[in-house]
This record gives structure tokens, C-alpha cells and sequence, in this order.
């Protein structure tokens, strides 16, 4: 059983900063990849950004030079930098971590974590 546990979401300002963090826990080890996704109220979810085990690193256009994301691989968590934050920041954002094995490809979600940013 894998677990993710997010946190770090709020209320902020534009122009404002936020990091969020995505805990795995449970019978996953050094993970493929981890990433970030959002939705938006009556949008279908999108990527934000993702990392691989070999620290390749993938943006959305929308948050390219805004948005950082890293890893700890001891942790086997995920964080997400966010600054300038723009009111269309607004979404839950959710965890995803993706580990191989063979030919079978195991995808985990975190719960969501609610991010709100005012004009």
C-alpha cells in the first residue's frame, strides 16, 4: 500500500509564494517519477511540472520561471515551489509519483491540496 500525503496548500495574495510537499510512504521505493498536476473548477486536470529519479524536470508553459520543482530521494518526497502566484494558480493541486517495474507501470494520487489565490 502507498500512501501520499500533501501539504503546504492555502490562501495567498497574488504575487505571492507557496511551496507545497508530497510525502510517500509504504511499499514504494525511489519512485520513477513524481509530479505535480492541477484542476481547476470546470477544467480537466493538467501537469504542472515533473521530476524523474534522474532529476530530469518537465514545466507547464504556465509556470515555467515561476514554479520549481525538487525532490528528496531519502524522503521520498516531492515539493513544489510556487512564486508570483497568479489568480489562474487557483486549483487543487494533487501529488502523483509513478514507479516501474517491468512491464507493469504503478500510478499513485494524493488526496489534493486546495491552492487559492486572490486578486
Amino acid at each position: 500500500q502507498v500512501q501520499l500525503v500533501e501539504s503546504g496548500g492555502g490562501l495567498v495574495q497574488a504575487g505571492g509564494s507557496l511551496r507545497l510537499s508530497c510525502a510517500a510512504s509504504g511499499s514504494i521505493v525511489s519512485p520513477n517519477v513524481m509530479g505535480w498536476y492541477r484542476q481547476a473548477p470546470g477544467k480537466q486536470r493538467e501537469l504542472v511540472a515533473t521530476i524523474t529519479s534522474g532529476n530530469s524536470i518537465n514545466y507547464a508553459d504556465s509556470v515555467k520561471e515561476r514554479f520549481t520543482i525538487s525532490r528528496d530521494n531519502a524522503k521520498n518526497t516531492v515539493y513544489l515551489q510556487m512564486n508570483s502566484l497568479k489568480p489562474e494558480d487557483t486549483a487543487v493541486y494533487y501529488c502523483n509519483v509513478v514507479k516501474l517495474r517491468g512491464l507493469l507501470t504503478y500510478d499513485y494520487w494524493g488526496q489534493g491540496t486546495q491552492v487559492t489565490v486572490s486578486s
